[in-house]
Parts: C-alpha cells; structure tokens; sequence
C-alpha cells in the first residue's frame, strides 16, 4: 500500500461524504470521459494514480411515477461536463448496512474506478454487485472500496476497471402481488442490476474498458444476484458478461422461491397501511404516497426483509434448480465459493437436542425455508449424525469433540453444518457440478479463516472472505479492522485471493497472474472442477492453500440437491 492507514482513510471517508477530492500529479489534472449521453468529470488521485467517476445514473430516478416500475433508461444529452465527483446516497434499505450513510429512493447510480497510469486501453471490468439479503446495502459501503484490488491489479501487470452500482432493496425493489405481476413491474431490482450491465455495455469504452470483457462478482445476496443475471430469461444470453464470481451464493437461492401467492397477503398489508385499500389501482395509490409516510409503514419487520426475488414467469421463469439440470444458463466460466462455517450466521441457537435439531428442520424460523417434510427431517437427521465436528470441516481452534454451552447449544455444530450445507454450501457444489457436466470451466472454493473479532465457535463464517477479495488491509469501513493483530499470513492470503481474482477478471483464469512462478510459487495452483475428481480450493492461514477433494457431508448435499425443487421449492 502506498499511503499511510491516515490517508487512505482520510480520502474514503471524504468522497464518501461527499466532497470532492482533487489532488496533484500528472498536471494537476481532471479527468474527463464523454459517454452516450454528454461528458462527466472525474476525480484523480495521486496516491493510487487512480480515477474515479463516482455516482453517475445509469436510470432515470425511479421515484414519482417510475415508484415501482421497471428501471428506465436515460432519456437526456447535455453538454459542458457533469460532476462525477462524489457518492451519492445509497438506496432505501433496512439493516445495520444503512447506518452512517444516507438514503434515497433516488439512487440508481454506478461508480467506475480505473487505472489512470495505464497506457493501454480496452481494459477489463470487474462489476461489482453488494450483498445484505436484498434488504440492506449499496455500492457505496466502504468496505467495497474498489481502489485496492484495482491498485493490486496493476501491481501484478493484470490492470483492471472497477464498477459498484445501487440497486433498489426490499419492497422499493421486490414488491410483488397480483396487482405488480399484471402490470410486469417484478423483480425490480435485478432488472436495475441489468440496467447498469447494458449502461456499462454501451459505455464503459469511453473509461478505457472493453465492454466485451466484463466479469459480475457479488458476495451472499449479491452472488445470488450474479446467479440470477446467469439464468435470467431462462439463460437467454444478452453478452453483458464473459465471466462471474460468486462468493457465498448462487443461481440456486439460499431459500425458498416464493411466487406471486405467497406475497400476497404482504402486498395487501402493504396497502391498508399506507392507505390505500380503498382505491381502484392500488399500486398506482402506492407511487403517489409521500415517501416519509410509506417509509414508516415498508419499515417494519414483517415488510423489510420478506420481499425478495420470485419467480415471475419473465425474469425469472421457473425454479433455478430445473433450469441447470435443463443446462438453461449463460455459458461462461465462474469462480463459486462459500466458507467453512457459513453456518454459524444462520442456524437457531440453543440446539440442545437431538428433537429441537429436528424441530429447526422440519418448522424452520425466519425467512428461508418453508415447512419441510417430516421423511426429509428424519433423512437429515440420518445424514447430519450428532457428532461435534461436523459443523466445522477445517477451522482449527476449536477440538473435534468440543460441545458449546449457551447460548449456542451442544448440538451447535451439527446443526451450523445442516445449515451451512443448506443455505450456500450444497448449492455451491451443485453450481460446480451443473458447470463442469456442461464442459464451463468452474473455480471453486472453501475460505478458511476465522478474522479478528470472530470468536472460534463462529468459525469462518459468513462474509468474513470480502476484505481479503477487496484486500482491505486497513479495514476500510469495519468497526473492526480484519487484519488486527494478525500475522503477515494473512495478508499474504489477502494479496493471494485478490491477485486470484484479478487474473481471472483479465484472463477468465485465476492462476495466470502466477505465470512464470514469480509470485506464491510454493502454493498449489487453483485446479479446474472435474466430476471425475472433484477439487475445491481451501484459502488458510494455518497451512499453505491447498486444493481438497469436494466430498465432504456428501451425503447431506446430496439430500438438498435432489430434494431443491420439491422440498426445498428452489
């Protein structure tokens, strides 16, 4: 890293806050691009030798009457320069990933980081798309700071651009009923998500990208995100991506697909609270409703998180599960992972018994899966025996036979392990095997590092992957730097997975930037997912990363695969 932990943070937080940061070097330049519809100025950076152009549209703001309708192109030219110069606010959303930042229904926009040293152009994209269970987060999070993995990018001779975006987030973006499903408004957020695609497809040439080397990467609701643009339209393919990242999620969702039905009952709630069961189009009622009084009512518990992608019979046709088994899929090679203890983040506590175990699968609490057969608990109970370290493949400090007390339960890990396997980890095999039977070349990957503030017991578990990807050693945006007090192991696994991930950006290979042996010679490289002998590749501290056969719980995975559709409705 160039700067000092001060400056950096004193540059993050000043353009997230909004005020512009014009710096010397390279003739006190500004940089300038001029896209489709007139010209934006950027900002530039000498300590990175970086340019960002940040919160630029890519939609017309979706507010008055685009309230609840499908994103819209930008319909304006201008001409002198626009300033790109600062982030905007984060879409309306609900959840500790909104705190500290400001929010609007105004919110569509995207934000490019480039190299500003590099001579060449027609660079490769890497586009990000945030997680927070389509309830929470933005583009502008500062723990998504594109600049150091960019920085590392050029470091290692694979320069790369970076794009964030916004997209709307729970009912703002997923509204559904009969009433939304006539009209053709659903899944409205990842249609924003392919808005800002087809935006970065006609455009990112006048940044020095190449609109035909673009890579989506998103992590949990994000990498799921980039699992629907994969399958979206039935797989039908629109050439915005070459490649995809999924980190903790994929085309097959970490709960239950729900339809128009389910919502219902919700929309209709929706609409008395807001006022407007009276009237005789009540979405129409809900676009004109001031936005503070139909905040309040969105803003509680039974709305803010239970509006989620569904099947619409458009964007998203039918259950995910069949259309790999049907091969309905854009065909590009994919880097998918989860991490050993995914878990830890989304099983009850207080699993005391074999029974409550039971009990949590068949009538399982909160939002991602429906009632579960009784046969299918008895069978999960067969394949996820009460043995300790079933929860925890790999993480170490924890003894093979340690029971935790409370409040976590002594059958904790066997039920993290049911949990982890059935929210991201059983899909994520299914997604490498779906891709290797196709011939696509697949990366695929278990993270095996417990950070700073995670105590053993929680293991390596959800999310804790994002900063070494974006290899934000400073801790950019954590109440809790990652990297506090650790080895320089882990910054090396850091400077590992981000040079991984920028090579397979540039080269669709995650090994290229290793070309030569010039860099981590003594680590294994990162095999290729064969059927024949399956391979995961384990990213650690406590040994060198290794590649591992993907076997383990083989019976448990199993059970979730065959049974996604009718079990699990996915």
């Amino acid at each position: 890293m160039r700067s000092s932990l001060l400056a950096v943070l004193a540059f993050a937080y000043a353009v997230a806050a909004g005020t512009p940061h014009h710096q010397g070097g390279k003739g006190n330049r500004q940089p300038y691009v001029r896209v489709r519809n007139g010209t934006y100025s950027g900002v530039y950076s000498a300590e990175y030798d970086q340019d960002f152009f940040l919160g630029i549209p890519y939609a017309q703001p979706p507010i008055e009457d685009l309230r609840f309708r499908t994103p819209q192109s930008l319909n304006t030219r201008w001409r002198g320069a626009r300033n790109a110069t600062a982030y905007t606010p984060t879409c309306v959303g609900y959840g500790g990933d909104q705190i500290g930042y400001e929010v609007s229904e105004d919110c569509l926009y995207l934000n490019v980081v480039r190299p500003a040293g590099i001579k060449r152009r027609n660079l490769p994209v890497a586009f990000w798309i945030h997680g927070g269970g389509y309830f929470m987060g933005s583009g502008v999070d500062r723990r998504y700071n594109l600049t150091f993995m960019v920085q590392n990018g050029v470091d290692i001779g694979k320069p790369f651009i970076g794009v964030s975006i916004n997209y709307r987030l729970s009912a703002w973006g997923f509204l559904n009923s009969e009433e939304v499903q006539e009209s053709g408004q659903t899944n409205l957020g990842l249609r924003d998500q392919r808005l800002a695609m087809q935006w970065v497809r006609e455009n990112i040439g006048a940044f020095g990208g190449d609109p035909d080397k673009v890579t989506i990467f998103g992590e949990s609701a994000g990498a799921s995100s980039v699992g629907y643009q994969l399958t979206a339209y039935n797989g039908r393919d629109d050439k915005l991506f070459r490649g995809a990242i999924m980190q903790s999620g994929s085309p097959v969702y970490y709960g239950s697909v729900n339809d128009t039905e389910y919502f219902q009952p919700l929309y209709n709630s929706v609409v008395n609270q807001a006022g407007c069961s009276g009237a005789a189009d009540t979405l129409q009622c809900l676009r004109d409703v001031p936005y503070a009084q139909l905040n309040a009512v969105i803003n509680q518990t039974e709305f803010r998180g239970t509006f989620v992608p569904a099947i619409d019979g458009d964007f998203f046709q039918r259950l995910i599960s069949t259309q790999l088994e049907d091969g309905a899929f854009v065909h590009v090679p994919i880097i998918s992972g989860a991490n050993s203890d995914e878990g830890t983040a989304f099983s009850p506590q207080g699993i005391n018994t074999t029974e409550i175990f039971y009990q949590n699968v068949v009538n399982p609490t909160g939002r991602f899966f429906r009632r579960l057969p009784e046969w299918f608990g008895q069978a999960i109970l067969e394949a996820y025996p009460d043995i300790p370290a079933l929860g925890i493949p790999g993480t170490p400090p924890l003894p093979a036979d340690f029971r935790p007390g409370p409040p976590f339960g002594a059958q904790f890990r066997r039920s993290a392990a049911y949990y982890g396997d059935a929210t991201f980890i059983a899909p994520r095999r299914q997604t490498c095997q779906t891709w290797a039977g196709a011939g696509v070349p697949a990366y695929c990957y278990r993270f095996n590092v417990i950070v700073a503030g995670i105590p053993a017991i929680i293991g390596a578990t959800h999310f804790q992957e994002v900063a070494f990807v974006f290899y934000n050693l400073q801790g950019v945006g954590y109440a809790l730097n990652p990297f506090t007090n650790k080895t320089e192991e882990y910054t090396e696994l850091a400077r590992l997975m981000t040079s991984s991930w920028a090579s397979f950006v540039v080269d669709q290979d995650p090994n290229s930037f290793r070309a030569g042996g010039r860099a981590f010679a003594e680590v294994e490289p990162w095999p290729r997912y064969d059927n024949a002998d399956p391979q995961d590749f384990v990213w650690s501290v406590n040994e060198t990363s290794y590649a591992e056969p993907d076997t383990y719980r083989a019976e448990g995975m199993r059970l979730i695969n065959e049974n996604a559709e009718e079990v699990y409705h996915r």
